[in-house]
Formats: structure tokens, C-alpha cells, sequence
């Protein structure tokens, strides 16, 4: 009993075949289905192929959300070059709730404005790097990828300590409120005021006044090496020793989550503006370099997407059966239509071979046939 249970349980699978096997007698190869079969392997391959690159690429994805953290500190990460000696021009923050933040995390280093060789091509790097940057978007989220969480590289000093240097290097870091603010670069150091604070430039003759400047990195949030801010690299040259440099940044918040870094960083973007001081003809003000900072509520969410293993085989399979399937109704299609053009000029020759060949298949019929002979014999 359970071996006949098995045989009808075969027997019911055997029915429920939906991929019946053609026993290979009645398979007939020719010479452009195989043809045929060589293109589309050859098209699978290539598909395939660069299909496990699409599987191996990743790409950026982008979410905005409010930004809910209001408490904690924002650093600003600075390195800024200016033409005038150290011992006259003074760096500081002041917010708008005229807290004055202390620039213990700055440091003042004597160095020359001019370029090296080595630094005018790193500069000029960084220039052509920040043009393309302004036309296709889509470096941006090569930056992302490549970037990487650690102490960025510290930069070689001037060792000549002489009087020659009459350039200034600001570099450091500063962390303040997230609030709008001004950091600001002015002739003086700066001092404690009950109202906020002052320079004491009274002491600098108006003839040593050179803001010409170059922001070599100006960033908020960490520091991650290989992330391009908007100001890098930017130069400004004035020969009027009385002008102001206007900065406008408006600061977005961004948490960076790719597979080489994790980190809370903030992009930004500016609006420059700049003009000579000159009281007789209403431009007031005061020289320096003047950055004015506010923070936006949104928050956005940059991460690193990679396709999943499960997607990658179901598009294989897609283009495996896709070929197939294609592949083999155009070849059925183009037979289709080279018979129609064969019968339609061959029509009688193949009219004569079908009447030739029913004539013959009668005459050796009728030789073939056995005679009609009584087998059985009276008996006398």
C-alpha cells in the first residue's frame, strides 16, 4: 500500500510539471538559432557585469527634519591669513546676545602672505575644485563618501622668525551658542566692555591697516578631512588700507552618516559683500573682516545608501529571463517573415517538389502491396 501512495504521489507530481522536458529527438538545432543563442549570452554577460558594478556603487541620500538640539555648543573651526602683523589686528566672537566668547582656542602666528610654490598649486587646487563644486552637485556627495573622521593634517609653520613676516595666521577653533552671531577680525585686541566689547586700535597707525586676507578652512561643527566648506580657498586683495569684508553665512545643520564617518557637521552658504570705508562720502563703518553667522531650523540628514543583496539577484533574474524571453520571440518573428518571403518567390517551386513527392509516395505504395492469396487448400 504505501509503495502504490508513492507511485500516485509521483504520478501527481509528474502532472503538475510546468516545465515538461522534449526528449532531444524532436529538437532541431539551426544555424540562426544559434546565432541567436550567442547574442544573448553575449548580452547577459555584459548586463550582468555591469549590474555587479550598479550593486557595489552607493549613493546620498538627503532627509530634512527640525533641528531640536538648541543646548548644545557650536565650533567654528578657523584658518585665516591676514596682511598685517599680529600685534595689530585682534580676532573675537560676539553673539547676538552681546556675549563676548573668549579666543583662548585661537592662535596668532607670524608667517608671509605670499605663497610658496608647493602652497600656490595646493591653492589653485582648491580654486578649481570649488568651481566645479559650484557646477555639478553631484561632487558633493563624492566628498561625503571619501571623507574621514580624525584630527585633520597639521600644516608646516613658517621657522623663519625675522621681521620679514608681515602676515598673520589665525587658526584655532572656537565653540559658541547656537545663536546668530558675528565673528570678526579688526584692527586691535579686543577688551571687556560692560556692553559688549572694544579694540583698542587707537595705537595702529591707519597706514599699517591691510585687510587683504585668505581663508585657507572655515568650518562649523567637527572638523572631518576631505569635507570642502564653501569659503575655502577664498582670496581677497585690497591696496585701500581703510575696507571692510562682509561674510553673510547662513548655517544648515547636518548629521553625516556614511560607511568611513558618522558625524554631526554643518554645511553653509554666504553672501559677500565688501566696500571702502571713506566717512566724507557716507561709507561708514569700520575696517576688517566681518563674519555674520545665523543657524537654520532645519536639519539635514545626509547617509550612504548601498542596494541590498536580495534586490541585486531579482534584477539578475529580470535580466536573465528578460533576454530570453526577448530573444526568443524576435527570432521567431524574423523566421516568421523570412518563410513568408521564401514562399511568396518560391511558391511554385515548392508547389512542383510537394506534387513530385505525393506522385512518388503513391507508385511506391503500389509496388509494396502483397498480393491477395488464399492461404487455405480444398481438401479432396
Amino acid at each position: 500500500m504505501r509503495r502504490l501512495s508513492k507511485k500516485k504521489a509521483l504520478t501527481l507530481v509528474r502532472e503538475l510539471d510546468a516545465f515538461p522536458k522534449v526528449p532531444e529527438s524532436y529538437v532541431e538545432s539551426s544555424a540562426s538559432g544559434g546565432t541567436v543563442s550567442l547574442i544573448a549570452f553575449s548580452a547577459m554577460a555584459a548586463l550582468a557585469f555591469l549590474e555587479f558594478f550598479v550593486y557595489r556603487d552607493t549613493w546620498m541620500k538627503y532627509e530634512y527634519e527640525v533641528d531640536k538640539d538648541f543646548s548644545s555648543k557650536l565650533r567654528i573651526n578657523i584658518d585665516i591669513t591676514v596682511a598685517m602683523r599680529c600685534q595689530y589686528i585682534g580676532a573675537d566672537v560676539l553673539d547676538l546676545a552681546e556675549t563676548m566668547v573668549a579666543s583662548d582656542g585661537l592662535k596668532y602666528q607670524p608667517v608671509n602672505f605670499e605663497l610658496s610654490p608647493q602652497q600656490k598649486i595646493w591653492h589653485m587646487t582648491l580654486l578649481h575644485i570649488q568651481e566645479r563644486l559650484r557646477v555639478e552637485h553631484s561632487l558633493q556627495d563624492l566628498i561625503f563618501k571619501t571623507a574621514m573622521k580624525g584630527s585633520p593634517p597639521a600644516q608646516s609653520g613658517s621657522v623663519d622668525s625675522s621681521t620679514s613676516l608681515t602676515a598673520c595666521r589665525i587658526h584655532g577653533h572656537l565653540y559658541v551658542n547656537k545663536v546668530a552671531g558675528n565673528f570678526h577680525i579688526t584692527v586691535g585686541k579686543s577688551i571687556p566692555h560692560p556692553r559688549g566689547h572694544a579694540h583698542l586700535a587707537a595705537l595702529v597707525s591707519h597706514d599699517s591697516f591691510n585687510f587683504s586676507h585668505r581663508i585657507d578652512h572655515l568650518s562649523f561643527g567637527e572638523d572631518i578631512p576631505g569635507v570642502i566648506s564653501t569659503l575655502d580657498g577664498t582670496e581677497k586683495v585690497t591696496t585701500d588700507s581703510n575696507h571692510m569684508f562682509q561674510y553673510f553665512i547662513t548655517i544648515v545643520p547636518t548629521k553625516l552618516n556614511t560607511y568611513k564617518v558618522a558625524a554631526d557637521m554643518h554645511q553653509y552658504s554666504v553672501t559677500e559683500r565688501e566696500r571702502t570705508i571713506n566717512h566724507a562720502a557716507g561709507s561708514h563703518g569700520i575696517s576688517g573682516i566681518f563674519m555674520k553667522y545665523d543657524i537654520s531650523s532645519l536639519m539635514v540628514k545626509v547617509s550612504e545608501q548601498h542596494m541590498p543583496l536580495w534586490k541585486f539577484l531579482i534584477r539578475l533574474c529580470g535580466i536573465v529571463g528578460g533576454i530570453f524571453s526577448t530573444t526568443g520571440m524576435l527570432h521567431s518573428v524574423m523566421g516568421f517573415f523570412v518563410d513568408v518571403v521564401c514562399c511568396r518567390f518560391q511558391m511554385g517551386i515548392y508547389k512542383r517538389i510537394k506534387e513530385e513527392n505525393h506522385m512518388k509516395t503513391q507508385q511506391s505504395a503500389g509496388q509494396t502491396a502483397p498480393p491477395d492469396t488464399n492461404l487455405t487448400q480444398p481438401i479432396s
